[in-house]
């Protein structure tokens, strides 16, 4: 089993916080550390001392470390224009010699764009920019150097673009989509991506949302997907005095929830394995407080080792 660090710096971390964790993570033995995008947080979270920029933090991060590999659960596309974003992604993939992977999704959070003044269209078009925003992306990467690429779309133009830079990974970094949603992002992965992430659900569910996608598969003309992955937030300690002191010392929810496994070190991989059994090949596992570098060590030591 592959497993992937992830955390949600929106809630409450600065850039040190997520270096120390990214380190942490690298020398854990993770394969991956990754961050969402998000510029305003949720819940009770206070969020200080405020957000950063996904991309601009994994560019300080892919000089910080040399092996984990780096990425995005998942980039909105409604922040970025396709072209930039191209520019970005291929510059950090560059800069970490080929590590980055990128997770693009439609957005879906109203409040945090209101806060930061980004245009926040109806779902349908935020599909359609988002399947243009891939074609235009994957385009600008895979056109040959020395030759232009074009694209008309409805919400985006590109006219005679070199397509530069190129990513240091060939033929381009991997891109992964994921959620819930039942036609257009399976179809979506289906064309374009080479992982498939299910966030926060129940090993059922996700076993149900991959049905899907081999559906979508099988209907583009395309064998499964190399990686199917899911999201789970890990709440766990040595004793369960720990476990309770880090849900937060409310009553314990033995039975863990959905997306969520909760419990001492035998237990979440007891937990964890019903989600390789739903078929999953990589795990992200999301922490609640990405500055408890003890539960990063405590899952690579008691945890990790036991599912693989």
């Amino acid at each position: 089993m592959r497993l992937c660090i992830f955390t949600e710096p929106q809630h409450g971390a600065s850039y040190a916080d997520q270096a120390r964790a990214a380190r942490t993570t690298e020398a854990a033995g993770f394969e991956g550390y990754f961050r969402s995008d998000h510029y305003l947080t949720m819940g009770s979270f206070d969020g200080l001392p405020g957000p950063t920029d996904s991309w601009v933090t994994l560019a300080g991060l892919a000089l910080e470390t040399s092996t984990v590999r780096l990425g995005t659960l998942v980039t909105s596309a409604t922040f970025r224009h396709p072209g930039p974003l191209a520019i970005s992604v291929a510059q950090v993939d560059e800069m970490s010699g080929g590590r980055v992977e990128l997770g693009l999704g439609a957005g879906w959070f109203d409040e945090e764009h209101q806060a930061y003044a980004i245009p926040f269209p109806p779902v349908r078009e935020r599909f359609d920019r988002l399947t243009e925003q891939l074609e235009i992306i994957t385009g600008l990467w895979a056109v040959p150097s020395g030759e232009r690429f074009d694209y008309k779309g409805r919400h985006y133009n590109v006219v005679d673009s070199p397509g530069l830079p190129k990513p240091a990974q060939s033929p381009r970094p991997p891109i992964i989509m994921g959620g819930a949603g039942p036609k257009r992002t399976p179809a979506l992965a289906a064309r374009f991506a080479d992982e498939f992430n299910v966030p926060f659900r129940s090993a059922a569910e996700v076993s149900r949302i991959y049905r899907l996608v081999d559906d979508a598969c099988i209907l583009a003309g395309r064998n499964d997907l190399p990686t199917k992955s899911a999201a789970v937030t890990v709440v766990s300690g040595r004793t369960d005095a720990e476990v309770r002191d880090r849900w937060g010392g409310e009553v314990l929810d033995t039975d863990s929830g959905e997306g969520a496994v909760i419990g001492t070190p035998d237990k979440i991989v007891n937990d964890l394995g019903a989600y390789v059994e739903a078929g999953a090949t990589r795990l992200f596992l999301q922490l609640r407080d990405l500055r408890d570098i003890d539960l990063i060590e405590l899952i690579a030591a008691e945890i990790a080792p036991q599912l693989r």
